[in-house]
């Protein structure tokens, strides 16, 4: 078996030079470490993999050198060596998320009294600090603030606010940055120029971007792909280990979307579902793809963007022939969309809409009928859609009174032509000009002016050629005909026929019906509903409603609730042929008039059911 070492082990950084990605922890620390200026009690936190255990050792190493290089360890004294080779006695490392008890603490503590036999100092790290219990952390408060001159603590943790406040303020605290792209990028060409692996540098930034700033991750996923790729990192292959989708997916669709090819874009999501990624992956890839295009388009934004390389140079074109509106527009569309999603019963669906609507906005600069709010569908290559008949229809069944003179040939391309009109039925006069129609003649007004409310406007001497009833309406919309259109042609006599038909119907021995019907209505209520029979107790019939009085408001809601079901019941038990009404009242007077003490409620029960006290007496019951 050979003696392979991860990356992550075999180039992890020796000195502070060679720390990657933090430069003001280092930097402060040499200096401390070059004016003499120690400190008894560090604390380094930050997301993990960014270096704070590797800054720990080199530190308590370069402390404890006894010929030091500046600030750097020299790695030839005996000290240096003891803790290259893994035997230093004044090195102790504590793992807390394993030793987190106060025994564990109790022998630190007797360990910390016990002077160093090569170096100055005895240098205690303890990793995941937070993970010790409270009773831990109580019983290392003494030892902490107060250590031996030859004691040094240094505490590392990637969840500060689980420490204590009172660990906090005996300690200096060093906050560790997660590790920029470009300089993930870039420690990477090192390590694969060291081991003599080719590479392109899209491979290198996506293994980057996908560490989210930690080099261990990064160094782990460099390993995993120079596994499957062999001898060369080639994009597409680091790409399919990682299991991410490639930058040239969100181009390719981006480009779609610009087009206003919506058919295309959603043939390219179903290939990214059958590669294996979920519509949210997709989602919020694509979102912060169009944020790294925004970003793109200024220089001073420029820098916002993890990228490097030839991958800069492609967002940047791309940028440019993209618009800012149609970059934040999709931007908020797909923003939305990922609040939704989580809670989404069909997750496809909702990125599929999303898609449409970014490719309507693609186009929308060519559509002046859109405004801001439409998100319409971009018109494809290929037969033109079928014209929406409706008002067609309602043209050719409207009486020949009111239907429109007929329009020159150009008039109105956008609709259906209507049904030719005999010459008999257009008379002329002398000037040439179309007569009224019988109907509007007949709807003149007495003194011979015609009925404005019956007559249809003649067009004037500012109507141009081609100029008819078409060009006072507003331009229709490209999708058909609107809802607002249809209704405006609805026919006054149809209006008033529905409206007479939606009339309620009563009938007028109502009051009479519902007072012969009282017992079996109570009957109804006291067998189907019986919490409303106090109610229903002192009900009053007033026309055809029934009025009721209930104590509180929760009761009324509940009462309403079953309404409908109990009018069915006694309009049909009550003979009425109409509709009736229920009306319930709040009032609290009838909760005051309740019994409260065992004596009102006895009395109360007896006068209801008398035979509840010959049951007393017999069975010789108390009153509780």
């Amino acid at each position: 078996m050979s003696d392979f070492i991860v990356s992550a082990r075999k180039y992890r950084p020796a000195t502070f030079a060679s720390v990657v990605g933090q430069k003001h922890i280092t930097s402060t620390l040499r200096n401390a470490i070059e004016r003499g200026q120690l400190a008894h009690a560090y604390l380094f936190c930050g997301p993990r993999g960014v270096g704070k255990t590797t800054c720990a050792r080199i530190f308590a190493k370069a402390i404890n050198c006894l010929h030091p290089h500046g600030a750097e360890a020299c790695n030839e004294c005996e000290s240096c060596r003891a803790f290259n080779e893994g035997r230093s006695l004044n090195i102790h490392e504590l793992d807390a998320a394993s030793n987190n008890s106060v025994e564990d603490i109790r022998t630190l503590i007797d360990q910390v009294r016990v002077i160093p036999q090569v170096g100055r100092y005895s240098v205690f790290i303890i990793d995941e600090v937070h993970m010790l219990s409270a009773a831990a952390f109580n019983a290392f408060l003494k030892t902490l603030e107060e250590p031996p001159a030859h004691a040094i603590f240094i505490l590392a943790t990637t969840e500060k606010h689980k420490i204590i406040p009172t660990i906090l303020s005996r300690c200096q605290i060093y906050d560790f940055n997660r590790i920029r792209v470009e300089d993930g990028v870039e420690y990477l060409k090192y390590i694969a120029s060291q081991e003599g692996i080719p590479y392109d540098e899209e491979s290198l930034n996506l293994i980057a971007q996908k560490a989210d700033g930690g080099m261990r991750d990064a160094l782990s996923m460099f390993d995993k792909a120079v596994s499957f790729c062999g001898t060369t990192l080639r994009y597409p292959e680091v790409a399919q280990t990682l299991n991410v989708l490639d930058y040239d997916t969100y181009f390719n669709v981006t480009q779609l979307l610009l087009e206003g090819n919506y058919v295309e874009a959603l043939v390219a999501f179903d290939q990214v579902l059958c590669r294996g990624f979920s519509g949210q992956t997709f989602m919020a890839g694509l979102n912060r793809h169009m944020r790294d295009l925004l970003m793109a388009k200024r220089p001073e934004t420029l820098r916002l963007i993890e990228m490097t390389g030839t991958l800069l140079e492609r967002y940047r074109t791309q940028a440019e022939a993209c618009s800012v509106e149609f970059l934040f527009g999709a931007i908020s569309i797909l923003t939305e969309l990922d609040g939704k999603i989580r809670q989404s019963s069909n997750q496809r669906l909702l990125v599929e809409l999303g898609l449409m609507k970014i490719s309507g906005l693609g186009q929308k600069k060519n559509n002046p009928l859109t405004t801001d709010a439409d998100y319409p569908l971009p018109e494809l290559d290929g037969p033109a859609p079928r014209q929406h008949t409706a008002t067609a229809a309602a043209a050719s069944t409207a009486p020949a009174a009111t239907r429109p003179a007929p329009q020159p040939a150009g008039a109105a391309a956008s609709r259906p032509a209507a049904a030719p009109t005999p010459a008999a039925a257009q008379p002329q006069n002398p000037e040439g000009a179309p007569a009224r129609s019988s109907a509007t003649a007949a709807s003149a007004q007495p003194g011979g002016a015609p009925n404005a409310a019956t007559t249809a406007p003649a067009a004037g001497p500012a109507a141009g050629p081609g100029m008819g009833a078409a060009a006072a309406r507003p331009r229709r919309s490209p999708l058909g005909t609107s809802l607002s259109e249809l209704l405006a042609t609805t026919d006054p006599a149809v209006e008033a026929e529905e409206a007479t038909a939606a009339a309620p119907v009563i009938d007028p021995q109502s009051e009479a019906k519902l007072q012969r019907a009282r017992e079996a209505i109570f009957a109804l209520i006291r067998e189907k509903r019986p919490r409303f029979v106090a109610a229903f107790e002192q009900m009053q019939f007033i026309g055809n409603t029934i009025c009721v009085s209930v104590p509180t408001a929760a009761l009324r809601e509940e009462m309403l609730r079953s309404k409908t079901e109990m009018l069915m019941r006694i309009v049909e038990l009550a003979g009425i042929h109409g509709t009736i009404d229920l009306e319930v009242k709040v009032n609290e007077q009838i909760r005051a008039s309740r019994p409260i003490k065992l004596e009102d409620r006895m009395r109360y029960i007896t006068e209801k059911n008398p035979l509840v006290a010959e049951l007393r007496k017999a069975l010789d019951l108390e009153a509780e």
